[in-house]
C-alpha cells in the first residue's frame, strides 16, 4: 500500500505558526536565518540548544527572542563560578509556621530556561541540568518533581579558550540536541542593527505570537512525521561512521541517533513535508553530531575540527534511494 504524503491540516498550521515565530525572532536578530531555523527545529524536536561563540554576537539575544515569542513561563540563569546546583533546581526550606520542609522551585521550573554563559559555572553546577534535560524532572531530597511541557534549555557558552570558562563534560554536551555558532554579522546586517538597535532594544517591543498550547500541538504534529526504514538506517550509518573514524577518539552516542531523527522530523515539518528525506539528515548532521565528538590526538595536531570530520563522512556514507510514495 502506498504511503501518501499530502501535507495535513495540522502540518499546515505548524508551518504558519512557525513562520510567525521565525518572523518575530528575525525582527530582533538580523541576518541569521539559518540559526533561527535551527532554533525552531530544536524546539519542535523537544530538544535543547547550545549556542557557542565569542561575546557580543547575539547569543543571548537569540535565546531571549525565542522565549519572548512564545507566551509561556521563561526563566534566565546567569551562570557564575559561585552558582550552586540548588540555585538551579530549587531547595527544600524549613517553614517555621507549619514546621515542615517546603520545596522552593528553582528557575528550571519553566517552559524555556535560558542559561547564560553556562561554561562559567563549575562542572558540579552544570551537572544539575543533566536530569531535567533528559528526563524532564528534578529530584530534590528524595522527591521527584515533574517539569511542564514543552521544556527547552537554551544555553550560551563562550569558547573554552577564553578566560574563566570550564569545558562542558561530555555527558552534558550529549544532552544538547544541537549546537549553533552565531558568527559575525554581514556588514549590511550590522548596519541595519545600528538602525534598529540604536535607540531602544527591539526585545522591548517583541510580543508573543504563539501560545504554549500551540507549541504543544506543533510538537505533537512533528511526532507524526514519517521516517522510512532506509532513512532510519542512513541515520544509524552516519552515527556509526563517527565511531569508526580514525580522526575521532569519541564517536556519537545512541542518544545522538535518536535526536538526529527527531530533529529531522522537525526539519521536514518546517519544510511542509510529513516525511523525512536524506537531505534533512544531511543538513542537520553537523549541528547535531559535531559537538558530541572528540578529535584524536593526530587530528588535533592537524587542526582538524569535528565539523570537518562529519562533513567528510557525509560525502563517504552512501545515501539511500527513497521515494515519496
Amino acid at each position: 500500500m502506498a504511503v501518501t504524503h499530502d501535507v495535513p491540516d495540522q502540518l499546515g498550521e505548524l508551518v504558519t505558526t512557525a513562520h510567525r515565530i521565525r518572523e518575530a525572532i528575525e525582527s530582533v536578530i538580523e541576518g541569521k536565518g539559518d540559526a533561527v531555523r535551527l532554533t525552531l527545529t530544536v524546539l519542535l524536536a523537544e530538544g535543547h540548544l547550545l549556542i557557542e561563540d565569542v561575546p557580543g554576537v547575539g547569543k543571548t539575544m537569540l535565546a531571549k527572542a525565542l522565549a519572548r515569542s512564545i507566551d509561556c513561563p521563561v526563566r534566565r540563569v546567569q551562570f557564575t563560578p559561585d552558582l550552586l546546583p540548588s540555585d538551579i533546581t530549587g531547595v527544600s526550606a524549613y517553614n517555621q509556621q507549619t514546621r515542615e520542609f517546603e520545596f522552593k522551585p528553582g528557575p528550571v521550573f519553566a517552559n524555556i530556561v535560558v542559561g547564560d554563559e553556562i561554561n562559567r559555572a563549575s562542572p558540579k553546577t552544570q551537572s544539575a541540568l543533566l536530569e531535567c534535560m533528559e528526563e524532564r524532572q528534578v529530584t530534590v531530597d528524595g522527591r521527584t518533581y515533574q517539569l511542564d511541557a514543552p521544556f527547552m534549555v537554551i544555553a550560551t557558552q563562550n569558547p573554552i579558550e577564553m578566560e574563566g570558562t570550564y569545558p562542558l563534560p561530555e555527558a552534558q554536551r550529549d544532552r544538547f540536541t544541537a549546537r549553533v555558532a552565531m558568527g559575525y554579522p554581514e556588514p549590511t546586517a550590522e548596519l541595519e542593527m545600528l538602525d534598529v538597535h540604536g535607540g531602544t532594544s527591539p526585545l522591548d517591543r517583541l510580543k508573543p505570537v504563539a501560545t504554549t498550547s500551540e507549541v504543544r500541538a506543533l510538537i505533537e504534529a512533528v511526532r507524526g512525521v514519517y521516517v522510512s526504514q532506509p532513512v532510519k538506517k542512513y541515520a544509524i550509518d552516519l552515527v556509526v561512521a563517527t565511531r569508526h573514524s580514525p580522526d575521532l577518539r569519541l564517536g556519537a552516542s545512541p542518544r545522538s541517533t535518536l535526536q538526529l531523527v527527531r530533529a529531522a522530523r522537525a526539519h521536514a515539518a518546517l519544510s511542509g513535508r510529513d516525511y523525512v528525506i536524506p537531505d534533512d539528515l544531511q543538513e542537520l548532521a553537523v549541528p547535531v553530531l559535531a559537538h558530541r565528538l572528540l578529535p584524536s590526538v593526530e587530528a588535533q595536531g592537524q587542526r582538524r575540527l569535528p565539523e570537518q570530520v562529519v562533513t567528510e563522512l557525509l560525502r563517504r556514507v552512501p545515501v539511500p534511494e527513497t521515494r515519496a510514495s
